[in-house]
């Protein structure tokens, strides 16, 4: 416990669930245990492999209650939570984490124990070496099972967060997502961690829950008692401990502030995104797990701009097969009702990996300038060919698109539809309802080379997505997860706009739809000056969709057509800004 004082204190962390918090913190303790070490003696290897063995049931068992449970919650909380729970169940069937283990009281003859921590710390260092924040949060997920194997070996079962006071906020050194599952909504009141970003499990619940948290707030935990009261900010990141009177009151007003904003919004739903002088605009949804699809209904998207296929390739030893893929793809299309959903084929490589697929080509598909997306799925058509039989199929159910991803010549769109054209071949040979005509292939238009070809390469495809961060990163080589050079990633850069612009007029020039589903797309601070350029399609996280609407809705497109004009004869990023709020704060 840290010593008790009553001054105002302010701690910093990540906004991982937007909205304001007010209550009194409630420690969960760190659930850790002591790993004794010891030799197992040659004939009794057998027993201890027993013993392990039956600490993964006991884990099947759990995981299974707790999957039973995920179905009573809400919407999309118990959409995450199953996702999840049928990760876990996979992963103690069949993962490294499980063999590693086993191999290890066999050949190293230590107990069931030691052997989970170490392969756990090998595992974690292979993850971290690779510095990337997707990664770090499927390890959280790898050791929240580790810690439930111990916890089985030792006989000390994880203790459940059940019921705390009203208006409690859950402070922790970090939470599990099956803590934060079982934390019931009506009785907390937000979330503060010492561990934890934006991209793990508890996050994602956390935000399905509708619960504000700041996670990775250095220093919480040695400056802050039980009983406290406290503010979690979600929306800035922040942790306020014993707020004065004044602070809690500004705290309160932004809360009313939200509440009124959320019921304007909300009566956005059934609206058209029109401007005033009669433009329609369409308006999508980024989707990265099906999980979201809940909220991607609730604010009205027009569809699925942008279906990141990744998840199902992700935290598994293997690939996963076409009827898998289908499946789910075919639960997705269906949910949709009639509106379309594009799914981007594999994107891995560079940051984002999955080990069954990579673990052959080495450094080159780490490196963000080696062997990604594209590139990567025509060294294995095997799996291409597999996912577009799965999207084709899944197109029998309603409308899909494809989009490739990471392209920077026509030969590789060439290529995709040369595969894509096969796959449908044989699914007809085999009798197989698919999609009837075949799907409208796309093209990701993310590094220079493609928007500096733009014209060429929309002679071979059906329609064009701008993808706004990567071609922001590689048009100015910054990496904005170095934190020395994030500070020079400037969507508003001369040269970044340019080849929007050249991409847009490209696709028009075509007769091609084009859209764009980076950041700048979800942003209402852009919506004019990408609308001035010519797009007339958007795909962004849900959330930002009543945001971008309103803006939209409140805009006069000739005036912002303008505006582009004038912004794209300038030359420096700073002026370029001033002009863009400037036209913003005139509506």
């Amino acid at each position: 416990m840290a010593k008790k004082s009553s001054k105002e204190r302010t701690f910093e962390g990540l906004g991982v669930s937007p909205g304001i918090g007010i209550g009194v913190v409630h420690f969960r303790e760190s659930s850790a245990i002591s790993v004794p070490e010891y030799r197992i003696a040659a004939g009794k290897v057998a027993d201890e492999r027993s013993r392990f063995n039956g600490a993964v049931n006991r884990a099947r068992g759990q995981i299974g209650r707790l999957r039973a449970k995920a179905r009573t919650m809400p919407g999309a909380a118990a959409e995450e939570l199953g996702f999840l729970l049928d990760a876990y169940f996979h992963m103690l069937k069949d993962s490294r984490l499980v063999r590693g283990a086993e191999r290890r009281v066999i050949d190293n003859r230590i107990n069931a124990e030691a052997a989970v921590q170490a392969e756990l710390a090998e595992i974690s260092d292979s993850f971290m070496a690779m510095d990337d924040p997707y990664l770090a949060a499927r390890l959280d997920d790898i050791r929240e099972l580790a810690r439930r194997l111990i916890s089985n070996l030792a006989k000390s079962p994880p203790k459940p967060v059940t019921h705390v006071p009203k208006g409690s906020v859950i402070v922790a050194e970090e939470l599990t997502p099956a803590d934060t599952a079982q934390l019931n909504p009506k009785r907390v009141a937000g979330i503060a961690t010492l561990l934890g970003g934006a991209e793990g499990h508890a996050a994602i619940m956390a935000r399905a829950l509708g619960l504000p948290a700041v996670m990775g707030a250095a220093g919480l935990l040695k400056s802050i008692n039980a009983g406290e009261g406290i503010v979690v900010d979600g929306d800035r990141g922040r942790i306020v401990v014993n707020p004065t009177p004044p602070t809690r009151a500004a705290f309160e007003h932004r809360i009313r502030e939200h509440k009124r904003e959320k019921k304007r919004l909300s009566r956005l739903r059934h609206q058209p995104a029109v401007t005033r002088d009669g433009t329609n605009v369409v308006l999508q949804a980024n989707v990265e797990l099906p999980a979201e699809m809940t909220l991607v209904s609730h604010v009205g998207a027009t569809g699925i701009g942008l279906l990141r296929s990744e998840f199902m390739f992700m935290n598994r030893d293997d690939i996963p097969a076409e009827e898998e893929q289908y499946r789910i793809l075919k639960d997705l299309v269906e949910s949709m009702e009639g509106r379309p959903v594009t799914v981007r084929t594999l994107d891995v490589g560079g940051e984002k990996t999955a080990a069954a697929l990579m673990g052959e080509f080495g450094a080159s598909a780490s490196s963000a300038l080696g062997l990604r997306g594209i590139r990567l799925s025509l060294s294995r058509t095997d799996v291409l060919e597999s996912q577009f039989q799965a999207i084709l199929r899944a197109g029998a159910h309603g409308k899909i698109r494809i989009l490739l991803p990471m392209v920077s010549s026509v030969s590789e769109v060439r290529q995709a539809r040369d595969i894509l054209h096969r796959a449908a071949g044989e699914l007809k040979c085999r009798h197989v309802a698919i999609a009837d005509p075949l799907p409208p292939v796309g093209t990701m238009i993310e590094v220079p080379g493609a928007a500096l070809s733009a014209d060429a390469l929309a002679q071979v495809s059906d329609f064009f997505a701008i993808g706004s961060n990567d071609l922001t990163m590689y048009t100015l080589a910054i990496d904005r997860g170095d934190e020395h050079v994030a500070y020079l990633y400037d969507p508003l850069h001369p040269a970044v706009l340019r080849l929007i612009q050249l991409s847009a007029e490209a696709a028009l020039r075509a007769r091609i739809p084009v859209s764009i589903c980076g950041e700048m797309a979800g942003d209402p601070r852009y919506t004019a000056l990408l609308l001035g350029l010519g797009l007339r399609e958007f795909s962004m996280i849900p959330a930002n969709i009543p945001r971008v609407k309103q803006r939209i809705r409140e805009m006069d497109l000739v005036a912002a057509y303008r505006r582009a004009q004038i912004i794209m004869d300038q030359m420096d990023s700073g002026r370029i800004a001033m002009l863009l709020d400037d036209f913003n704060a005139l509506a």
